[in-house]
């Protein structure tokens, strides 16, 4: 219990510091930033972002933005208010950002960078700290922020495959992989506890076809042979089971 309601204090406490330190970016924010010409502002917003001070940084980048939206570094201050976005945790205007640079600049030499953001402020997202700190199982959220993450670093790969953001996107693909496939496995079992058999063992199914070779092929295996057993589907349950013999022969259900 001890543990618990510290981990709960803990989370309160980040939220409070979150919750002040959520960026704005109104007009009166930006006309604080001084009247200076646009690579002085820019030296400073690159001097802010070197010393991590992000929300300082977009301050500034974003007065850059507002007053020389046509400058010859506008798509640099773009670029690294997108960094910027990210790193103070602002998925939002990040994401709208990036979504922006790529509508009208669709072959800038950037791209991959600002895809290969999008996809990182797509994941943090996901990676929801204070469900991790309270250790709560999230396998079972909406993983749409996963898939458009996911299509995002396959897009590197594809239309960009000597990026210097390819290699870490391939790993983080596999990454994405994993976490998909839990939260297939996680709606079967729900539908499983339900009774909802048939939707269950297509979960199962789901799961083999996509997210093979996986930690949650044998369970998903398990699932399709049980929910063919209450259906009377023998012919399926018994090329499932082959299946599990095949690939987990120690596995229960075998003997």
């Amino acid at each position: 219990m001890e543990k618990l309601t510290t981990k709960i204090l803990f989370i309160s406490l980040a939220l409070t510091i979150t919750g002040c330190s959520s960026s704005g970016n109104s007009e009166a924010e930006i006309n604080k930033v001084p009247d200076k010409s646009a690579q002085s502002l820019f030296a400073d917003a690159r001097t802010s972002l070197d010393n991590g001070l992000y929300q300082k940084a977009i301050q500034i980048l974003s007065a850059i933005d507002s007053r020389f939206p046509f400058g010859p570094i506008s798509h640099q201050v773009q670029l690294d208010l997108i960094y910027a976005y990210y790193k103070v945790g602002d998925s939002a205007q990040g994401i709208a950002l990036a979504d922006r640079f790529l509508r009208l600049n669709p072959e800038n030499p950037n791209s991959d960078y600002v895809y290969y953001m999008r996809a990182l402020i797509n994941l943090s997202t996901e990676e929801n700290l204070f469900q991790d700190m309270a250790g709560i199982d999230r396998s079972d959220r909406d993983p749409t922020a996963a898939h458009d993450a996911f299509n995002d670093f396959k897009r590197i790969l594809t239309q960009y495959p000597n990026s210097k953001y390819a290699a870490d996107s391939r790993k983080r693909m596999i990454e994405i992989k994993s976490r998909l496939a839990k939260y297939e496995l996680a709606v079967a079992k729900f539908y499983l506890e339900r009774e909802a058999y048939a939707s269950a063992a297509n979960r199962g199914r789901y799961i083999i076809e996509y997210f093979t070779p996986s930690p949650e092929i044998e369970p998903a295996l398990e699932i399709m042979i049980e929910c063919y057993s209450k259906l009377g589907l023998d012919d399926l349950k018994k090329n499932a089971l082959q299946v599990l013999a095949a690939n987990y022969p120690t596995n229960p259900l075998v003997n």
